[in-house]
């Protein structure tokens, strides 16, 4: 198979693992699909959707509508193309890790579809943090801020990936364990070239220190509370850095 043929593969399976998008027109039977492998292209997914999200909020804003319900369409819009995918994992882990007295118990609540208190907080808290950071942004800014947090936060997703190991036998992210440090590599490159163009070098290196920090936190957090890591820490990684960054460049 030829390198594009390759790449190809990769971004169709990193667009079906992190998004609700139609990808089966890209793909074709025969292609060595690989999750552990798309990790490279997992920051430029973010960035297209970032994209999305403040481009859809800067036109909302020349429209007349008021900043507030901008950035709620805005981010309600992203909800959708991810199918809250992200904000799944969050309130499960919430549920978990606030409702659990041990590992084992943990991992059986963040297993249960049912979303509990702490879980219903824990989303309330995120939605509104995007929410209000996002409308403290004028339009100009989100278009640049949005893709790089959505990369940056996907690229923090990756980091919990590689520096955990599974937290149970089975699940999504137990198949993804073992990441190629190549990927990674080129993964970091593309989320920190992402961060120099769009944003001013002060900026960039406080959105890219912050997404390493939540990162690092949700690392110990995680090793602590399940001793390793699970597709809804994963989610939860997402949704927690892309906060922290969007409230810092606010």
């Amino acid at each position: 198979m030829t390198i594009m043929g390759r790449l190809r593969a990769d971004l169709v399976c990193g667009i079906g693992l992190l998004t609700r998008l139609p990808v089966e027109w890209l793909a074709h039977d025969g292609l060595p699909y690989s999750m552990t492998r798309s990790i490279w292209c997992w920051p430029l997914v973010g960035a297209g959707l970032g994209a999305c999200g403040g481009l859809l909020y800067a036109g909302l804003l020349w429209l007349g509508i008021a900043a507030l319900p901008a950035a709620g369409w805005s981010i309600g819009v992203l909800l959708l193309a991810c199918g809250g995918l992200h904000e799944d994992g969050l309130a499960d882990m919430a549920d978990g890790c606030g409702g659990g007295r041990d590992r084992a118990r943990k991992l059986e609540i963040m297993r249960d579809s049912r979303v509990g208190s702490y879980g219903v907080m824990a989303l309330v808290v995120a939605l509104l943090v995007r929410v209000s950071a996002l409308a403290a942004m004028p339009g100009a800014v989100a278009i640049m801020a949005m893709p790089v947090a959505g990369a940056l936060a996907r690229m923090a997703m990756a980091g919990v990936l590689w520096r955990l190991p599974p937290a149970r036998a089975d699940g999504l992210a137990s198949s993804m364990a073992g990441a190629p440090g190549h990927a990674l590599a080129a993964g970091a490159g593309l989320a920190g070239l992402c961060a120099a163009v769009l944003l001013p070098w002060p900026r960039a290196a406080l959105a890219c220190a912050v997404a390493a920090g939540a990162a690092v936190i949700m690392c110990l957090f995680a090793r602590r509370q399940l001793g390793g890591q699970t597709g809804d820490v994963l989610g939860a990684t997402a949704v927690v850095a892309e906060c922290a960054i969007l409230a810092a460049l606010s």
